[in-house]
């Protein structure tokens, strides 16, 4: 587990379960800009039962706040560079503009250069997500340009910024529990 000031990051666990569905199913809590897939609850079982969402390259944690999940923060290779994307997202509305997001975030960043060998992290952002923007900047990310069409969400091609973080970029203050 990673601790901050205001949350905790944590493994999704088997008693999340039945939660983490109802949220994952949730099309309208993911907001404008993440991806509207979903897998099936049968998938969702079988990879937690299999390793539960967790590998060495790879991994999805809860965002819990006061024992309650709020969200979720992944990681995952990009397979052509040494760089891990990261990737976020808030189950509800009612959870914006508290600062989880930037606190996962960091804490997950910190985690990641203390412990994975990887030189970069990166955040793929739609130019719209004016909040995603702040968090990414506020936790260090250098924008580094735009891929033209390169994400498909609600019926039609998307521009995204790309964002990087170097492992230079960041002092390491993380404390794993």
């Amino acid at each position: 587990m990673l601790r901050g000031s205001r949350i905790t990051l944590r493994p999704i666990r088997g008693s999340d379960l039945d939660d983490y569905w109802a949220a994952h199913i949730d099309l309208d809590s993911r907001g404008d800009y993440f991806p509207r897939t979903v897998i099936s609850e049968t998938a969702l079982r079988a990879a937690h039962a299999e390793h539960g969402m967790w590998r060495a390259d790879e991994g999805t944690l809860i965002i819990e706040v006061d024992g309650r999940m709020v969200g979720e923060i992944e990681f995952f290779p990009v397979t052509y560079w040494d760089c891990f994307e990261i990737s976020y997202q808030l189950f509800g509305r009612a959870h914006d503009g508290h600062g989880y997001v930037s606190e996962a975030l960091a804490l997950l960043v910190d985690w990641l250069f203390a412990t994975k060998h990887r030189e970069r992290l990166q955040l793929v952002i739609v130019p719209q997500n004016a909040a995603s923007r702040r968090v990414a900047e506020k936790a260090g990310f250098t924008l580094e340009g735009t891929c033209r069409g390169a994400f498909f969400n609600h019926g039609r091609s998307n521009d995204v910024l790309v964002y990087s973080l170097l492992r230079g970029d960041r002092v390491v203050d993380v404390d794993v529990i």
